[in-house]
């Protein structure tokens, strides 16, 4: 559970470096309609989240984010030994 909670304390690192809050309802918001982010940055930010916490998300399910709750609910389901 520390290990977990220290990948999640990383990650919300990354998002502030993206201008990207996670109370309240920003963190339900759509990265494209709401938070008005281009693709290329939303890819800058998963690549961020990969290489900070040396994990590697699966490209077919990076395509059901949209959120970045979706996203941290996929960086706390990667198995651990990833």
């Amino acid at each position: 559970m520390n290990q977990q909670f220290t990948l999640l304390k990383k990650a919300i690192e990354v998002f502030h470096s993206y201008g990207i809050t996670l109370i309240g309802q920003h963190k339900n918001a759509d990265f494209i309609q709401q938070l008005h982010m281009d693709q290329v940055f939303i890819n800058g930010l998963i690549f961020e989240l990969e290489y900070q916490l040396q994990v590697i998300f699966q490209d077919e399910k990076l395509g059901a984010v949209h959120t970045p709750k979706d996203l941290i609910a996929l960086l706390v389901n990667i198995p651990q030994d990833n």
